[in-house]
């Protein structure tokens, strides 16, 4: 049976994964927290936050590339599997995060996913942190719909967006069905303006296949 979705976009932290990147490389810093809260309920537009809790942290090569397997081992209950089940049915799938390269790498190759749109990070040559790509649309606010556009403007087929912030939710209308995820964070803009809400995987899974 063809899936009713050819194309399922999902975010990664607090989606797939049951941390936030961001406030794992600070060390749970009270400022970098607050942040990432504010702009993930929409307080804050992201361009605002980005660089700025980057500049607090600057996170090394070598933190950056341990963050990617913390990803790998806090999957969401039931990420996998639905992952699996996608895919086996047919579904093309894409993680879109402002999320960082190197550190979501590792996990999209865990679970097969080659179709990775994230925000890579500039080293110096010791690893030290230098900047981020600061052309990279998922920097800034509406950065998720035009990743979603543009993916859509080369592949035909019907597309759902998986998703927990207000980021996500800023791709609604580039989608056919925005499914709001509360299983890790439950947050009330997105879950008032979804087209449906899921608090599992199981869930999420039930209206994509």
């Amino acid at each position: 049976m063809t899936p009713p979705y050819r194309l399922v976009f999902f975010d990664v932290d607090s989606t797939l994964v049951t941390v936030e990147g961001i406030d794992v490389l600070g060390g749970g810093d009270p400022q970098v927290v607050a942040l990432t809260e504010a702009a993930m309920n929409g307080a804050i537009p992201l361009e605002e936050v980005y660089a700025r809790r980057l500049e607090i942290i600057r996170p090394d090569r070598l933190v950056v590339e341990s963050l990617g397997s913390s990803y790998v081992a806090s999957l969401v209950e039931g990420a996998a599997e639905t992952i699996e089940d996608l895919k086996a049915a047919g579904v093309i799938i894409h993680l879109v995060t402002a999320g960082l390269e190197q550190a979501i790498r590792p996990l999209a190759e865990w679970l097969g996913i080659p179709h990775v749109h994230a925000v890579r990070l500039q080293f110096e040559a010791d690893g030290a942190y230098k900047d981020f790509d600061r052309r990279s649309p998922l920097t800034r606010a509406g950065g998720k719909e035009i990743v979603v556009r543009d993916v859509r403007a080369r592949t035909k087929g019907k597309a759902a967006f998986v998703g927990d912030g207000a980021s996500d939710l800023e791709a609604k209308s580039a989608v056919d069905l925005f499914i709001g995820f509360g299983g890790v964070r439950e947050r009330a803009m997105v879950r008032e303006n979804a087209h449906v809400y899921a608090t599992s995987m199981r869930d999420v899974a039930a209206h994509l296949l």
